[in-house]
């Protein structure tokens, strides 16, 4: 007898703990009686008559992410590869619509991201859609939102997370954005140099109108220091003539000492005596005397002539009177 009943005993332990059974956090269970729809049941301990009733699913309520890929083209004839990521979750109070109405949710949305996208895609232009790509989450969200309310599925966001195009086209369009960064850098660099050319041609200007500014100073202080050199000789009892003589051997000494100075000049004075800057002088003047002199002699000569030809005149006109007489 205690042979048998301990097999009895064991089963109807069996029988109680499986009639038993708990539901993890933010997830519903569905349990059915012979096959039919009972209760939902959520988080926590609950119990069920064993063979009678049994768990039919349990419902995850939690926030779900669907990446979806999809393979488009644009407008201008450029196919795309666009994931999709849906975040969605089931709606507690219609966990019962979630669980019964559709056996396969996933697939359920994923066909209404591929209408969506394909229609919204190819009415923009590739660089439209890598601008415009929240108007397209935003349309697919929407379009969602009524297909999957109703049966208990809440969209919570579409994100567009990737955009790919065609390997030839991103080679392409790096091209062309490097072509156009060149562009902008060759046209700065040119700017750059205009500036500089600019500035140096301004720099040389003021550079030239302050060089020939202190020449100018330069030549009417020497002048000045020529003229009062002269006069102080003059009352010394120096002559102009010897005057100008003794300046210009003075300035000669001083160039051969500035010259003397430069270890690495290469100037070649010519003469180099003393007596050169007098030579020099003596021989301007004596130019200019015999010039004078030239001069002088080449006009009296010219009035000598005039008076020739008007005595000569004169001499032809008496003889013809006489002969007329």
């Amino acid at each position: 007898m205690e042979f048998i009943m301990f097999p009895i005993i064991f089963i109807g332990l069996i029988v109680l703990f499986s009639s038993f059974f708990t539901v993890k956090q933010q997830t519903v269970v569905v349990v059915e009686r012979f096959g039919k729809f009972l209760s939902l049941r959520n988080s926590g301990l609950h119990l069920k008559i064993p063979v009678v009733d049994r768990i039919a699913g349990r419902v995850n309520l939690r926030i779900q992410q669907l990446d979806v890929i999809i393979e488009t083209k644009t407008k201008d004839n450029v196919f795309v590869k666009m994931k999709v990521s849906v975040q969605f979750k089931v709606l507690q109070e219609k966990a019962y619509e979630a669980f019964y109405k559709l056996e396969y949710p996933h697939d359920q949305i994923t066909s209404y991201v591929f209408d969506v996208v394909r229609a919204e895609v190819p009415k923009l232009k590739l660089d439209d859609v890598f601008e415009r790509k929240d108007d397209i989450a935003v349309a697919v969200k929407r379009e969602l939102n009524e297909a999957m309310t109703t049966y208990g599925y809440d969209i919570i966001n579409t994100l567009i997370t990737d955009i790919d195009p065609d390997i030839q086209v991103k080679n392409a369009m790096n091209r062309i954005n490097a072509a156009d960064r060149e562009k902008t850098a060759a046209e700065y660099e040119a700017e750059a140099g205009r500036i500089r050319i600019v500035a140096k041609a301004k720099a040389e200007a003021e550079s030239k109108r302050l060089q020939g500014q202190g020449i100018a100073d330069q030549r009417r202080e020497i002048a000045r220091g020529l003229v009062e050199s002269v006069d102080v000789l003059n009352k010394v009892g120096i002559n102009s003539q010897e005057a100008s003589a003794l300046i210009v051997v003075t300035q000669h000494y001083d160039t051969l000492q500035a010259i003397g100075a430069d270890a690495n000049s290469n100037l070649i004075l010519l003469p180099n005596s003393p007596q050169a800057g007098s030579d020099m002088l003596n021989n301007m003047v004596a130019s200019f005397t015999a010039s004078n002199q030239v001069g002088e002699a080449m006009k009296n000569a010219h009035k000598t002539k005039k008076v020739n030809k008007k005595d000569a005149s004169n001499e032809s006109f008496g003889i013809e009177n006489s002969e007329e007489v």
